[in-house]
């Protein structure tokens, strides 16, 4: 068996987890190491007990499963008994299906019935579970970059998370007030969203919010910020944008949603998005907790009023 190991984030509050929340995110390619024999497994998604777990690779092949003989062993229903393997390579590490049900893939693309060498930075998809697969020159430094960057981006998505979200836009509310500038929060959730789960399973489910944050995240300035806020729903946060603006750019992302085929295992499909919108400024300021309140209120009713649309 390999072995597992977590690390503990000191938080805000004082209090000490295990448990390290959410993401991924494109980074610069590292040096490789010289051996290309110093290399992990880092466990990104779901979120659990498991979050932050390492696996060290060595030179023995290493399975990937639910089954008992499993060295990474994954109490996941959408993960074969004996669902992938991982061994070294000429120069690396390479990894292969075993002929699972839902498949193995790499950086989304599927390995079908191919060997194929793992690359530092690669996410390794088992079933429903990412890995980020480490093999750069200082594999303690990459793991513990990793850890942080699970504390403020959402594994799933590429985005960012929930707890990067309210301390933004803590700041931006008190930068909007103190500098007299208008401030837009954008809520939005995927309409109907348990059909799809129902139709194509929890893996289609995972397809869709992936593919929705890229597209969204097409439509987003620097300066502003697209974070998952939880579930099927997310938050787009516009510096120095009025609310009128915000819903230029609201509806904007509404059509190209609306409009998008998302294709997932060859079967074609589309679906619609409800946006709320709030805003704050000088003349009307509001606490950060009260413009979440109201762009979620204004999301129940369009909601309400049949869903693909905007409520401001």
């Amino acid at each position: 068996m390999v072995a597992v190991c977590r690390s503990r984030l000191q938080f805000g509050d004082g209090e000490c987890m295990e448990q390290i929340v959410d993401t991924w995110v494109t980074m610069p390619r590292r040096l490789v190491s010289s051996t290309n024999r110093e290399a992990c497994l880092v466990h990104i998604y779901p979120t659990g007990l498991a979050m932050g777990a390492r696996y060290k690779l060595s030179d023995k092949p290493l399975t990937i499963g639910r089954g008992e003989e499993s060295d990474i062993r994954v109490q996941e229903h959408t993960v074969s008994r004996r669902h992938a393997r991982i061994e070294p390579g000429e120069d690396g590490y390479v990894v292969c299906d075993l002929g699972s049900t839902n498949g193995t893939s790499i950086n989304d693309r599927p390995l079908a019935d191919k060997v194929v060498p793992l690359h530092d930075g690669d996410y390794l998809r088992i079933g429903n579970c990412i890995y980020r697969y480490l093999g750069g020159g200082n594999i303690e430094a990459e793991y513990h970059e990793e850890i942080y960057r699970l504390t403020i981006m959402d594994a799933l998505t590429q985005i960012h998370n929930h707890r990067y979200l309210t301390e933004f836009l803590d700041r931006e509310v008190v930068r909007t007030i103190r500098h007299d500038r208008p401030l837009s929060l954008v809520l939005l959730d995927i309409d109907w969203f348990k059909k799809i789960n129902d139709q194509y399973g929890h893996l289609g489910g995972d397809f869709a919010l992936r593919e929705l944050a890229g597209l969204v995240k097409q439509s987003v300035r620097r300066e502003d910020l697209f974070a998952r806020y939880g579930g099927e729903e997310f938050a787009l946060v516009l510096v120095e944008t009025n609310r009128h603006q915000a819903l230029e750019v609201a509806d904007r992302i509404r059509l190209s949603v609306a409009n998008h085929r998302f294709s997932f295992e060859g079967q074609l499909f589309q679906f619609t998005i409800s946006l709320g919108i709030a805003d704050c400024s000088a003349n009307d300021p509001l606490t950060p907790a009260e413009l979440i309140r109201l762009a979620d209120e204004k999301l129940y009713l369009a909601k309400k009023a049949g869903r693909n649309r905007i409520s401001i």
